[in-house]
């Protein structure tokens, strides 16, 4: 079915079972208490998953090197035997493993921070030193030092981190080097280090143990590299000994996005693709590819050798299984979404799956069959619900799920109807499968009374939310006003000029919808964020114009401050930036006085005015949908809320659909 994909991938000294590679996710596992045990509970369940190589998250050769004074390091014995329990978990399942090596660089949070200059990130609090001579080839050390301890912990391989702006990536362009000896200037010697810590590296291990080397194909910051500059790099890396060469895609600090869902599915494929031809060992393409269809087209077409997958690991640790078993309706999709995985790295918390809640609590979140089998009623087919009831009867129970519309998806069905956030029909595709899959009782178009549950020995109320009400003069106008829900829904048309009333997240969305131009493509997305193809301008930029769309909107919120980023504190600023660029107008410090067939009456700072639209949306939060609240009392104990029916406030599919399987799991 996927022959490409699944096809082994022979590198001479051993043979990975397929093609495909788990690319890098730092966890924050790494950094726990007990971090290793369940790491090896993480990376096992994705080698019984059937995935080909798996890339750890960054591990630093030294002290200097951590992106955080308190960050994984991976250089002493003592390091190497404690990581023996993951590589036996992933060689127990017939997995195949590799230990990333990444030095923070500039990049790193703390006072002792180096680089090739000492120039300051964007993204970073402290100015780095700058290497000396010394401290350069101690670091060459460190990296060789680092990647024979893997060796020894039973890894097959080691990834080392050259791309994203870290610290050889930082000495390979000249935005971060500006040094005047062997190591800076021309581009063969800004290209020196990486090559140095692979001929190391490669001298330390031997010939039959893996390197991959992240290289940074596209930069996506002024100053980069350009298109021949990658590819002198890369082959001076295949001859420098690499095994394997693996694609990066843009800097941390670059102000364009590579991995949100508003990226197009396999958006980077071509950068790979590009530079395949100049190169003898095997490639591997990564960034937005989240199916195995997709992935087979990547491969089939000749674009590159492997396909690099990171979080649809975490929402599915069995997605090549069921790809090469024929079920790949049965996948639980990665939606790109970030608000799990990457908000909650960037916070110093655990990194999970807003899809799949277990990703990185295996050794908590474990489903064990239901010790007295119950009849359960849950109300409400949105997230929260089909995450419960699908998990109640995974476990054994009989469940009946309850919706008042004549489909499933509450509001995932509005969220995949967003621009950029098409993925959400995956997720409500899933839901679908699964209820089939685990025998949940589906009633479609059905309205739940108090007296239908009296059979039931437990309620999960997961009703979701309706759109919260504002008083404001006019607001009954259908002519002139509109809530999202029928918005989106109806697709009702809002004329040229339009005003929306809420900024949040829902606000944001639906600013976007309406400025979205018609036929938007792949070549649009690239061309809106100023990609160039040719890669001919360094780092693959080019000077872009704004795509003003043809529609006025203004987009208000009561608060004063910044306006238009959404939820989300690695997307916020996606949001916000491309709202920007299609001229939408963000006000804040909005007072509303009155609707009326003029337009939208308002108060900015004291001072009246009238905004003449067309349109008035009203995205000004939410409220649970409890039915029948004044009996919930009489249910006692064996009622559940859950989801949005528990806390509406801004929508929040992480928590609603974690509560919906937490408490499945304690039914």
């Amino acid at each position: 079915m996927y022959p490409n994909l699944l096809q082994p991938l022979d590198l001479g000294f051993t043979q990975l079972r397929n093609r495909v590679l788990m690319g890098s996710m730092h966890t924050g596992l790494e950094e726990h208490k007990e971090g290793l045990q369940k790491l090896a509970a993480f990376y096992a369940e994705r080698a019984k998953g059937g995935v080909g190589l798996i890339v750890t998250g960054g591990f630093s050769p030294n002290l200097r090197g951590r992106l955080h004074p308190f960050s994984a390091q991976f250089s002493s014995a003592k390091h190497a035997k404690a990581h023996q329990v993951v590589t036996e978990a992933v060689h127990h399942h017939g997995g195949k493993i590799a230990l990333q090596l990444l030095h923070a660089g500039r990049y790193a949070m703390h006072p002792f921070s180096l680089s090739a200059s000492a120039i300051k990130a964007p993204i970073a609090r402290f100015a780095p030193g700058e290497m000396s001579e010394r401290q350069i080839w101690s670091t060459i050390d460190d990296f060789a030092n680092s990647a024979l301890l893997a060796r020894q912990a039973g890894y097959d391989g080691v990834e080392v981190m050259g791309s994203e702006g870290y610290l050889l990536n930082q000495f390979i362009c000249k935005r971060t080097n500006v040094r005047y000896d062997a190591w800076g200037g021309s581009y063969e010697n800004r290209i020196r280090f990486p090559l140095e810590v692979v001929r190391a590296i490669r001298a330390t291990v031997g010939e039959e143990f893996i390197i991959i080397f992240r290289l940074s194909m596209l930069d996506l910051v002024e100053e980069g590299s350009t298109f021949e500059e990658v590819v002198q790099l890369a082959k001076a890396l295949e001859e420098a000994g690499v095994t394997l060469i693996n694609t990066g895609i843009g800097w941390h600090e670059a102000r364009i996005p590579t991995i949100a869902t508003q990226v197009p599915r396999a958006a980077f494929s071509w950068v790979t693709e590009k530079i395949k031809p100049h190169l003898k060992v095997p490639v591997i393409t990564c960034n937005r590819i989240n199916t195995p269809g997709q992935a087979e087209q990547i491969l089939a077409s000749g674009q590159a050798d492997m396909v690099s997958m990171a979080r649809p690991f975490l929402a599915d640790p069995y997605f090549v299984a069921k790809a090469e078993q024929g079920q790949a309706n049965l996948i639980n999709t990665c939606i790109g979404c970030n608000q799990a995985c990457l908000d909650n790295v960037f916070q110093a918390k655990r990194a999970s799956c807003m899809v799949n809640p277990q990703a990185c609590y295996e050794t908590e979140l474990t489903v064990t069959p239901a010790a007295v089998k119950k009849n359960i009623a849950v109300i409400g087919a949105g997230p929260a619900g089909l995450a419960s009831a699908t998990m109640l009867a995974e476990r054994g129970h009989q469940v009946d799920l309850f919706e008042r519309n004549d489909r499933i998806g509450g509001q995932f069905r509005l969220a995949m109807q967003i621009p950029g956030k098409e993925e959400f029909r995956e997720t409500i595709r899933y839901f679908a499968n699964r209820i089939e899959q685990t025998g949940v009782r589906l009633h479609l178009d059905t309205e739940v009374t108090y007296s239908m549950l009296d059979e039931y020995d437990e309620v999960v109320m997961a009703s979701g939310v309706t759109p919260r009400k504002v008083t404001i003069e006019g607001i009954d106008d259908p002519d002139k006003v509109v809530d999202y829900q029928t918005l989106i829904r109806d697709k009702t048309p809002v004329g040229d000029k339009v005003a929306i009333v809420g900024a949040g997240g829902i606000g944001v969305d639906v600013a976007t919808m309406i400025t979205e131009p018609a036929a938007y493509k792949l070549d649009d997305w690239l061309h809106e964020w100023g990609i160039d193809t040719d890669i001919a301008y360094p780092g693959g930029l080019y000077p872009y114009p704004e795509m003003l769309s043809d529609k006025q909107v203004w987009l208000l919120q009561r608060r004063k401050g910044r306006v238009g980023k959404g939820p989300g504190k690695t997307t916020g600023w996606i949001h916000k930036r491309t709202l920007e660029k299609r001229g939408v107008h963000l006000m804040g410090g909005v007072s509303y006085e009155s609707i009326d067939n003029q337009g939208l009456h308002i108060s900015l700072n004291g001072n009246p005015q009238l905004l003449e639209v067309d349109k008035v949306v009203i995205c000004a939060g939410q409220e649970s949908v409890r039915p029948f609240e004044d009996k919930w009392q009489q249910l006692g104990d064996k009622l559940h809320v859950i989801g949005g029916a528990d806390v509406a406030g801004e929508l929040d599919a992480v928590r609603a659909i974690r509560q919906g399987v937490t408490l499945a799991l304690t039914l």
